[in-house]
């Protein structure tokens, strides 16, 4: 490791603290400097490359430092890089709105501004509960999946079910309670779900506001995958409680299922959708909350009617958020994005066939451009997570295991030689364990 690499290591240990890590982990598992990223690679300072696995954190779906997103980013930093929403607008912020109403689920026509998906999660709650406040309605409950994970504020966390995240903060979450996740990615599996879902409205649906979800694919819950059906047959369930139905796109939305929305595949419009993460191509926060016009026309009154939706961020649409967004979004017209992937898909599913003869691999699953090994016969303790990313990084490949689940969700440009590399670094790892 040479001098710059150290020095950033040692300064960085001094000062910062890092999410979702133990920090003690460090005095023997060392950081990674990046320099810098080009495509699917990630640089240290010593010029090591590795490919991004997991898009870092799911969000560069055209790869690092992609030519056409930094140039409109730096197009839009000569002109305004910041104002404030409230009384004033600006045309990138226009020009997304009216894109993200075009392409996302008939019916979506009214757009809010978050930046980061928790964000956007609590804006949909809070605006669930406060339609229905409008309405004379008092609705303090909110449903979930079992297994769900939607952010990591107190409303965000409130309607997740990954223990790991929110026993610590249990005394501080607002109510909520779950009805169970299909078992598997079949059919049936998701019609028995649903007689769960619909007992659930039946006994307490006019005490809940909203029915957050996940669509196809509950990320942090392990990459468990269900059957779109599924979402079809909750929504109509909802809509005969007047329950509001929130589709949580923050990760699976932009092409990663194989349709540019996963709720495509269910053929329904949700009451809200929140998107982030893949929307600006990972350059930079940005999430925005869909929904209907009848749910705005809820919040339309005379001022002082104590009707207004008061909620605001200092950076709402920021323009140079937007413009990575609108850059990102042109990606997806000037070529087939969705084709490709599934032909990608299809790759990476025939590659990882080889896995379910290995005698740990419990199963292998896939939506999309996600794609996901489970193993079996480890404990928590023995940290097998951590030894799979260890050793991809030791081969030049960034994974970042969950639990006892390996998965890849690497860019949308990753090459079938990539994709080779990938996934026989990931298959030697397991075969080590």
């Amino acid at each position: 490791m040479n001098s710059d690499n150290s020095q950033i290591i040692i300064e960085d240990l001094a000062h910062i603290w890092h999410p979702c890590t133990q920090m003690k982990d460090h005095e023997t598992l060392p950081l990674i400097p990046i320099s810098r990223g080009e495509g699917v690679y990630l640089y240290d300072f010593d010029d090591k490359s590795y490919i991004d696995a997991i898009s870092s954190w799911w969000v560069n779906i055209f790869g690092h430092v992609n030519p056409h997103i930094s140039n409109r980013i730096k197009e839009q930093l000569e002109s305004l890089e910041h104002v404030l929403l409230a009384g004033f607008t600006h045309k990138p912020a226009v020009d997304l709105a009216k894109k993200l109403v075009e392409i996302t689920p008939k019916g979506l026509d009214k757009l809010f501004f978050a930046d980061n998906g928790s964000s956007a999660v609590e804006v949909a709650l809070k605006m669930s509960f406060h339609y229905h406040k409008n309405r004379g309605e008092s609705r303090p409950l909110f449903l979930s999946l079992s297994n769900s994970y939607h952010g990591e504020t107190i409303g965000a966390l409130s309607v997740g079910d990954v223990e790991l995240y929110k026993e610590t903060y249990a005394p501080l979450l607002i109510s909520c309670i779950q009805t169970p996740v299909p078992k598997e990615q079949t059919k049936e599996s998701a019609e028995e779900a649903i007689v769960e879902l619909e007992k659930i409205l039946e006994e307490r649906g006019e005490e809940i506001s909203a029915f957050i979800i996940e669509p196809l694919v509950q990320g942090a819950g392990y990459m468990h995958m269900y059957h779109p059906i599924y979402i079809t047959l909750a929504k109509r369930a909802c809509e005969k409680h007047g329950v509001h139905l929130i589709a949580d796109e923050i990760m699976v939305g932009f092409g990663r299922t194989g349709t540019m929305f996963a709720c495509e595949q269910a053929d329904i419009t949700p009451d809200f959708m929140t998107l982030s993460k893949g929307l600006t191509g990972g350059y930079l926060p940005l999430a925005v909350v869909m929904t209907t016009d009848e749910v705005y026309s809820a919040f339309y009154c005379d001022y002082g009617e104590h009707k207004a939706f008061l909620h605001s961020h200092s950076y709402t649409g920021n323009p140079l958020a937007c413009a990575s967004a609108l850059a990102t979004l042109e990606l997806f017209e000037a070529s087939d994005v969705i084709g490709e992937n599934r032909k990608k898909s299809s790759y990476i599913l025939e590659k990882v066939e080889k896995f379910k003869s290995l005698p740990n691999v419990k199963e292998v699953r896939q939506t999309g451009m996600i794609t996901a090994i489970e193993l079996r016969g480890y404990e928590p303790e023995e940290r097998i997570g951590l030894k799979v990313y260890q050793y991809g990084l030791d081969n030049g490949v960034l994974l970042r295991p969950l639990g006892h689940i390996i998965y890849f969700m690497p860019p949308y440009i990753i090459s079938n030689e990539q994709i080779d590399k990938m996934i026989d670094t990931a298959y030697d790892a397991i075969v080590r364990l």
